[in-house]
């Protein structure tokens, strides 16, 4: 079976054949104009990770490197049912919902004595077990918690037979971001990210790029040196970042699916309309970081180091803060492994 495009690749083939997504040439050029008046602001480079993991533990631990391996091992999936049954979990007198509600949870077991950071636990513990970790303050639980369960302990596994830590798993790639995405899509199945369309496989890898990119963030914060390759990245295609982006006028969606997604209508993981939601994304934000680096070259006479996942870790936020403001705009709702 032939091997699926990587998902820049992946972003522009579903681009040009999207009937119900797409990117709009004046939308791309606002939002690189807003990126371009923050390119001097920590708000487009990698200390944006740290504003994104607030509660990681210091980034001079390799405690740290495990925690952010068993948190984006059970990113996906955070979506309430409906606005007012959400898991909710406060941690130090602040309550979290949506993703951060995950990394409370992590870091108050840390504090609780579980050694949930530590692959021979976490590679072996109960269903139980875990769900007392990511217990909620309220009747609402985790969704999946039988799917985080089994990511989980297959994620465990896998550091376990390699070395017993992600960093000595991740070392295998080097210093590389595009190797340390395609090791980690090889050897843990929970990774690999990828559907069909159009008569082609094709791959987003939303959990591998994002481990890769928290990685790089932690590493940058010691001061141990760029990885290389670090622009193969993409956006991670999730329900969030899409939402801003059609909030600023970069994505725009069909009537028909607009309505669909007003309606409340579960998408299924690999319908036409989700795979057109997530590659738009991706390539949109290619779009972006092109147009950005354009002028960063025309007016200021230099090379741009803006990448993709540094324009995701401004999004995401930036989504997050203004989410009433984009209340009329719905995400997609997906139920799924992968985001």
């Amino acid at each position: 079976m032939a091997a699926p495009l990587f998902p820049r690749e992946s972003g522009q083939f579903i681009a040009e054949r999207s009937k119900d997504v797409s990117v709009e040439e004046e939308g791309v050029q606002k939002a690189a104009e807003m990126l371009y008046s923050l390119r001097h602001t920590d708000h487009l480079n990698a200390t944006g990770w740290k504003k994104a993991n607030s509660l990681a533990p210091v980034a001079t631990s390799d405690q740290a490197l495990n925690w952010v391996f068993v948190v984006d091992t059970m990113n996906f999936s955070f979506w309430p049912e409906t606005d007012s049954e959400q898991c909710e979990v406060t941690y130090k007198g602040t309550t979290y919902t949506g993703y951060m509600t995950l990394c409370a949870a992590i870091t108050r077991a840390m504090d609780e004595g579980v050694a949930i950071t530590d692959p021979k636990y976490f590679s072996q513990m109960s269903l139980e077990e875990l769900a007392h970790v990511l217990r909620s303050d309220n009747s609402t639980a985790m969704p999946m918690l039988q799917e985080r369960h089994q990511v989980l302990t297959e994620g465990g596994l896998v550091l376990l037979q390699h070395g017993g830590s992600f960093r000595s798993f991740i070392s295998q790639a080097g210093n590389d971001a595009r190797r340390m995405v395609e090791l980690i899509v090889e050897k843990i199945p929970s990774y690999r990210d990828e559907a069909a369309y159009e008569g082609k496989r094709i791959s987003f890898y939303k959990r591998a790029q994002i481990l890769v990119a928290d990685s790089w963030g932690i590493m940058e914060a010691r001061g141990e040196g760029d990885l290389v390759n670090m622009d193969w990245l993409t956006m991670f295609a999730d329900y969030r970042v899409p939402q801003a982006l059609v909030h600023l006028g970069v994505l725009r969606y069909s009537d028909a699916l607009m309505q669909a997604l007003k309606n409340g209508e579960l998408l299924s993981p690999g319908d036409r309309r989700e795979v057109e939601i997530r590659g738009c994304s991706i390539w949109s934000v290619e779009l972006i970081k092109e147009r950005l680096c354009k002028l960063v070259q025309e007016r200021d006479g230099q090379t741009c180091a803006i990448n993709s996942a540094i324009i995701d870790f401004y999004l995401w936020p930036y989504a997050k803060q203004r989410h009433k403001e984009m209340a009329h705009i719905p995400i997609h709702h997906t139920r799924s492994v992968y985001y």
